[in-house]
């Protein structure tokens, strides 16, 4: 695997994890909201990760990462008893979002460490060709 492949197997990763942390991110912006039904309730979403195999550069090693869906939560959402809120049905619940603001706090820290960790690689690969051209001019 070229060194220069690198740059875009973990640039797609860091694209892929930058998605990941804004759907965390949505999720916790959406996680008190209260709708009038079951329906209309916040559900939690997550995005699907996929291994591309970047063929075109007819490297079987270069695998990159890319996001192929956001999907929904299927957990069931919260189901409220508040009479007095405007958004209340007929009998008086309300509905909450299923977002789980633990398991976001954990995901967003996953992410922001795998995106982390790519950055690295990009840093030290870069650096790694930069003391490759300065062996070749001594």
């Amino acid at each position: 695997m070229s060194l220069y492949n690198i740059f875009g197997i973990a640039g797609s990763g860091m694209s892929a994890q930058s998605v990941r942390l804004n759907t965390v991110a949505s999720n916790l912006a959406n996680a008190n909201d209260v709708a009038g039904s079951e329906k209309n309730a916040y559900r939690a979403r997550q995005p699907v990760f996929a291994a591309a195999l970047e063929a075109a550069q007819g490297d079987p090693a270069a695998v990159g990462v890319r996001v192929t869906d956001v999907q929904q939560s299927n957990a069931p959402v919260r189901k409220e008893y508040q009479p007095g809120n405007p958004l209340a049905d007929k009998n008086g619940y309300v509905y909450t979002s299923n977002v789980n603001t633990v398991e976001q706090m954990a995901n967003m820290i996953s992410a922001s460490r795998s995106y982390q960790s790519n950055v690295n690689v990009v840093s030290t690969t870069q650096q790694l060709l930069l003391n490759t051209l300065q062996l070749a001019n001594k």
